[in-house]
C-alpha cells in the first residue's frame, strides 16, 4: 500500500513539474545545501505570488525535461544543470529582482565541523559566558585566558575562522560553547533560464548603462577602424562629416574664401576685441557700483601716501 502511494505521488509530482513548464518561460536553477524543511517553508511564503519552489529527484525532473523536449528542445538545456542537490524557482517576474529576494531570505546557522567558513572570524578580548573549568580548552586552541570574577577573559583577540577554509571540530565546539553564529544559509541562484537560453546569475548585474557603455565603446573602435582605412560606414560618416568641417574652416582662415559656417569665426580672427566682452565675465548692475567704489577708495589712499613717501627720499638729510 505504502508503495502504491508512493508511486501515484511520483506521477502528482510529474504532472505538476510539465504544468509549471507550461505556464512559466522563465526559472532558475538554485542550490538547497543546509536549507532545512522550515525555512524552505518560510521561503515558500516569502516568494508567494511572486515565484513557485520544486523541489524532486533529479531524475524524476530529467524524465520530465526529456519528455517536454520533444515538442520543445530548448529545454534540453536544462539536463545537464540538473545535478547535486538543486531545486526549481518558477516565475514571471523580473529576473533581478526575484533573484535578491531568493538570496534574501538566509537563516543564521552555527558552523559546522567539515564545512568550508562563509567569512572570516575572530574572537575578541574581553569576558567570555564560559566557565573557568573550560580554561583547558580554550588553551588546546591556543587562545590566552585569565579567570575574571569567575569567568574567562580572553586576553587577547584571536582569529578563529578563515573564509574558504574548512572548520575544525573543535573550532566549531567553541563557536557553539560562545553561542555565536557565523553562517547564514538559504537558497544560492546558480543558472538562470529564460525562454531557451541558460546562463550564469552574474548576468542579471549587467545594468542598461553597462550595455550602452560597451555599445558606444564598439562603435568608437568601428569608427577609428573605418576612419583609418579610408572606408565610409555608418558609425564613421559623422566623424568624417566633421574632418572635412574642420579643413574647410582652416581654409577660409588662410584665404579670402567664406562660406556662412566660418562667417564668426573669421569676424574673431579680424577683431578679437569685440567678441571680449561676450567672452569675459558677466558684471551684475549692483557689483559694478562696489568695484568702482573700491577702485576709488584705492586711488585715494595712494594719492594720500604719496606725500608721506617723498619724507623718506633724502635719508641722509632726515
Amino acid at each position: 500500500m505504502a508503495s502504491k502511494k508512493s508511486k501515484d505521488r511520483k506521477y502528482e509530482l510529474a504532472e505538476e513539474l510539465e504544468a509549471h513548464f507550461a505556464e512559466y518561460s522563465k526559472l532558475f536553477l538554485v542550490t538547497v545545501d543546509n536549507v532545512g524543511s522550515n525555512q524552505l517553508h518560510e521561503i515558500r511564503k516569502s516568494l508567494r505570488g511572486t515565484a513557485v519552489i520544486y523541489c524532486g529527484k533529479n531524475t524524476q525532473i530529467r524524465r520530465v525535461i526529456r519528455k517536454l523536449a520533444v515538442d520543445r528542445p530548448e529545454l534540453d538545456a536544462l539536463v545537464a544543470k540538473m545535478k547535486l542537490n538543486v531545486a526549481l524557482v518558477f516565475t514571471h517576474g523580473d529576473l533581478s529582482t526575484v533573484k535578491d529576494m531568493i538570496e534574501s531570505n538566509k537563516m543564521p546557522s552555527a558552523a559546522k565541523a567539515g564545512a568550508l567558513a562563509q567569512c572570516d572570524l575572530t574572537l575578541e578580548k574581553g569576558i567570555t559566558a564560559l566557565e573557568p573549568s573550560q580554561t583547558s580548552f580554550l588553551q588546546a586552541l591556543n587562545i590566552g585566558t585569565k579567570i575574571t570574577k569567575g569567568q574567562i577573559e580572553i586576553i587577547n583577540d584571536t582569529p578563529i575562522l578563515h573564509k574558504g577554509v574548512r572548520v575544525d571540530a573543535s573550532q566549531a565546539a567553541l563557536l557553539q560553547k560562545l553561542n555565536i553564529l557565523p553562517f547564514a544559509y538559504g537558497l544560492i541562484v546558480v543558472g538562470v533560464y529564460d525562454n531557451g537560453s541558460v546562463f550564469e546569475p552574474a548576468v542579471l548585474a549587467i545594468s542598461n548603462a553597462d550595455i550602452l557603455a560597451q555599445f558606444n565603446a564598439g562603435v568608437r573602435n568601428v569608427a577609428a577602424v573605418s576612419l583609418a582605412l579610408n572606408t565610409p560606414t555608418i558609425v564613421s560618416v559623422p566623424y568624417s562629416i566633421l574632418l572635412a568641417f574642420r579643413n574647410m574652416l582652416a581654409i577660409c582662415c588662410e584665404t579670402d574664401a567664406t562660406f556662412k559656417g566660418a562667417e564668426d569665426v573669421k569676424k574673431y580672427l579680424k577683431d578679437p576685441s569685440a567678441f571680449a566682452f561676450a567672452a569675459g565675465p558677466a558684471t551684475s548692475g549692483a557689483a559694478a557700483p562696489a568695484a568702482a567704489a573700491k577702485k576709488k577708495k584705492t586711488t585715494t589712499e595712494e594719492e594720500e601716501m604719496a606725500p608721506a613717501a617723498g619724507l623718506f627720499d633724502g635719508g641722509d638729510d632726515y
